[in-house]
């Protein structure tokens, strides 16, 4: 009996059995995830749209780039802080962040399409092999490097590398070529540009970004300084777009007592965080000013907001960039990356400083230049903060949030540095070209100075000098024939400072650069009160 129904109950077994291995296998063959038969995550549409492009679309495409380009897009809805960084920039971002990278420790400039070097690190891997200033390197691992498609980014992917690694080096030295193999070793990209006493008593700092060195770096010119009898302070952070926001409130700790509140973030997904005082700091009764424009953004802001609602520093400058979002970056599974806001951050009053971004990235950033054509970076009246609501300081005094933190002192911006000439000298680098071309012709020079302060005293431009600047600028279609006093003024002022950065690199540069600028002058004149 049970083998008469195991008779009937096969046929039909084996033909279920047939019907659903169809089935599978036609699922299996459609070859799209999230529409497998075995798929048990729901695919969203643009996972859906890439595996269609493909597999399905007529021609070949990069999907990689693809997809980069999808992400992208996706974060531009967002904030314009939150970016998409590709796997073949990310070492260049982390090395940023970091504060050092790999290399042989050269400064250069390609000059007449040759890569001549501007300054040799002391102590680093190119001074020891013995690179001197002048050099002019020709061939590097074999490449060539002398021509008119000479790009410097692509330079120092070659001069970079693992650390214990070699770079072979072919240069020009007075008519005589020299082979150099170079050990590559950790370069120290410094956040401290300059760190000196202006006088008997007032000391100078200025950061130029927030990495993972600079409370290491800002505490050392903080001891220096005090040995050389610090009793005031100005700390720069003009042009400073922020970076580690740890590294902003290591530094605000040594100007605020007690366990006074420094900042705290929060945002939806991220729950509110406090940032406090913790140690008690090594300039906490110091009379303190800090210098801010509309290039003092992020880890910037959060420095100078809490010194600003504690009535702890003077703020002399302009109105700062205004961005109060936290990103996180997320390495991804393709050795790229996203930074992701994740929260805002307050000052200790409570406001925060980011300004709208409801039009989009681009409206976003032309803001700053809208500030230039509307006034605002000239006169102080044209300044407009959201009024809707105030805070107060600890002293009482009335401050705002939502677009920058306006300064307690207004300094104009020096029209002349931003005219057209100006900028366009920078932009092609002839500037920093003229001071090393002046050195070339005088290396004896430093000589003739006890420092860069006695430099900056004695040394004029001669016409001669200035004659030399104009040939150099009309090779980059830059006339000065017609050009006004005011341009011309910045201008050799410019000049004189990028000789002293040749002698006595960023310092010196700083020291004669800030003996004529009207923000330093205003900020001695708030420190003698």
């Amino acid at each position: 009996m049970e083998r008469k129904k195991l008779n009937i109950w096969l046929p039909l077994l084996l033909s279920i059995c047939m019907i659903a291995g169809i089935f599978i296998g036609y699922k299996m063959r459609d070859g799209l995830p999230g529409r497998s038969f075995f798929s048990l995550e729901k695919r969203r549409p643009i996972q859906e749209i890439m595996d269609l492009i493909e597999n399905k679309y007529v021609d070949k495409v990069n999907i990689n780039s693809l997809a980069d380009t999808a992400i992208q897009a996706m974060l531009s809805k967002l904030d314009p802080h939150s970016i998409f960084i590709p796997a073949k920039d990310l070492q260049d971002v982390n090395e940023d962040i970091q504060g050092s990278f790999f290399g042989i420790g050269i400064e250069f400039s390609i000059l007449d399409d040759t890569l001549h070097v501007l300054n040799v690190m002391p102590g680093g891997p190119g001074d020891k092999s013995g690179i001197i200033t002048g050099d002019k390197f020709i061939v590097a691992n074999g490449r060539s490097i002398a021509g008119n498609k000479l790009v410097a980014d692509s330079i120092r992917k070659i001069l970079r590398g693992d650390r214990g690694s070699t770079v072979n080096i072919r240069l020009l030295r007075d008519g005589k070529v020299i082979d150099l193999d170079i050990k590559r070793d950790i370069i120290p990209v410094s956040s401290v540009d300059a760190a000196y006493m202006i006088d008997s008593a007032c000391g100078y700092i200025r950061l130029n970004k927030f990495s993972t060195q600079t409370y290491r770096e800002f505490m050392l010119s903080l001891e220096k300084l005090k040995k050389a009898g610090l009793q005031k302070l100005i700390l720069d952070l003009r042009g400073n777009g922020g970076g580690v926001l740890d590294e902003a409130v290591e530094i605000a700790d040594e100007f605020l007592e007690g366990d006074k509140l420094i900042t705290y973030t929060e945002g939806l997904h991220a729950a509110k965080k406090e940032y406090r005082c913790r140690r008690e700091g090594q300039f906490e009764k110091g009379a303190l000013v800090v210098l801010a424009d509309e290039g003092s953004a992020s880890a910037s802001e959060v420095l100078i907001g809490a010194l600003q609602d504690w009535d702890r520093a003077a703020i002399i400058g302009r109105r700062t960039f205004g961005k109060g979002l936290v990103q996180e970056q997320f390495d991804l599974s393709d050795n790229s990356a996203v930074r992701l806001t994740i929260s805002r951050y307050f000052t200790p009053s409570g406001r925060s400083i980011q300004r709208s971004y409801a039009n989009g990235g681009k409206a976003y950033y032309d803001e700053i230049t809208k500030r230039f054509q509307d006034g605002e970076l000239v006169s102080a009246d044209s300044i407009k903060p959201d009024t809707s609501k105030a805070y107060r300081t600890q002293a009482g005094k009335k401050v705002y949030g939502g677009g920058g933190i306006s300064p307690d002192y207004f300094i104009a911006a020096d029209t002349a540095r931003m005219g057209p000439i100006t900028l366009k000298a920078y932009s092609k680098g002839i500037i920093n070209d003229f001071g090393y071309k002046y050195y070339l012709s005088n290396r004896k020079v430093k000589d003739d100075y006890k420092n860069a302060l006695d430099f900056s005293r004695r040394f004029n431009m001669s016409p001669e000098n200035w004659q030399i600047f104009t040939q150099l600028s009309l090779k980059d279609s830059i006339s000065l024939f017609n050009i006004n006093d005011s341009d011309r003024n910045y201008l050799v002022k410019a000049l004189k400072a990028s000789v002293a950065r040749q002698l006595w690199r960023n310092e010196g540069y700083f020291e004669v650069y800030n003996s004529e600028d009207e923000t330093i002058k205003k900020a001695l004149e708030v420190l003698k009160k």
